[in-house]
């Protein structure tokens, strides 16, 4: 007897949609069934492209298709009204980083999950990226010896003209160049490291020609180990860089996620052959599967989702005061 296959449903038709399709589509036991956006021409499309059916509300959705998980690709903003009825229907989920725009609305999205008994992947793909797992898989190894610290550096022209207006609304997306890329160096570093963060620093600056939210930031980072990180980003016009420099005792890795591996154990940096693995997508719905079919968490949990956000509340607060801050943990 064939194993029964999990329907899936996407709220949003937006740029990111089609990755979700195209994971769902590789996923042996998954099963697209439908998508919903407010965006009548863009619905229709994505639902004809996929062969699926198409609707302008997603509690619509939700309620006529049953779906087994819902993936959740809405502006920040938007997360958690979604998450909640999601999770009251009973519905697994595929949240899309951030989790939440606050602590507190992540603490509500945890315990509705909790009494839906909803399984929930928070969308953090620096997990799932080729690069990174053979990163990490080296940093375990200990061939570059202890770590010593990391330094991430992230330039890209934040203030694009094609970027969304509700993206550079504080209110809307949490933040600017740090609650959106920033999360991402944030969550790298804690996965490589297998530490936390327990104490940041912050100075940001406010040039965009948008909206009202930060364009660069520099975060002096303490995990719980004791070691240091520093991230750097910078949103304005200049030259777009992505790399993330792991010094170790006996070795240095360049990580350039999306792109390349490269090591030095004395000398110029060495290319490193990186495995071939399925798409982040792919990865992180096999992992949800995974829960779901075990019982067990995901390999993002909400209550990781949940540490990055009280991290960038950290962030921001040491932003406004001036001030080192050290974040408690729930």
């Amino acid at each position: 007897m064939a194993k029964a296959e999990l329907t899936v449903a996407v709220i949003g038709a937006g740029a990111i949609t089609g990755h979700h399709f195209s994971a769902v589509a590789a996923v042996e036991g998954l099963r697209a069934c439908a998508v919903a956006d407010l965006n009548k021409e863009r619905v229709e499309a994505a639902a004809a492209q996929y062969g699926i059916s198409a609707y302008l509300d997603y509690r619509e959705m939700i309620r006529r298709e049953r779906p087994d998980i819902v993936a959740i690709a809405l502006p920040h903003y938007l997360h958690k009204e979604a998450a909640l009825f999601a999770a009251s229907h009973g519905c697994h989920m595929m949240l899309e980083k951030p989790m939440a725009l606050s602590v507190a609305e992540c603490d509500e999205i945890i315990q509705a999950a909790q009494l839906g008994k909803s399984r929930i992947l928070v969308g953090h793909t620096q997990h799932y990226m080729a690069e990174n797992i053979q990163a990490k898989f080296m940093i375990d190894s200990g061939l570059i010896g202890d770590l010593v610290m990391i330094h991430d550096i992230r330039h890209t022209y934040y203030f694009q003209n094609s970027r969304p207006d509700w993206f550079l609304e504080k209110m809307r997306s949490g933040g600017g160049i740090l609650a959106n890329l920033g999360t991402h160096s944030i969550d790298k570093i804690q996965w490589l490291t297998g530490s936390r963060v327990r104490k940041v620093s912050t100075s940001i600056s406010h040039y965009g020609s948008r909206g009202d939210v930060e364009g660069s930031g520099l975060l002096y980072l303490e995990l719980e180990n004791g070691m240091p990180a520093a991230i750097v980003q910078g949103g304005y016009v200049g030259a777009a860089r992505n790399e993330t420099e792991i010094i170790g005792t006996k070795g240095m890795l360049m990580l350039k996620t999306g792109d390349s591996l490269w090591l030095s154990t004395g000398g110029p940096y060495v290319r490193v052959e990186v495995p071939h693995s399925a798409s982040p997508f792919e990865l992180q719905y096999k992992d949800l599967l995974q829960a779901i079919s075990s019982g067990g968490e995901t390999g993002c949990p909400p209550s990781y989702g949940r540490d990055i956000i009280a991290i960038l509340e950290k962030v921001y607060a040491s932003a406004v005061s001036g001030k080192e801050q050290y974040v408690e943990r729930a």
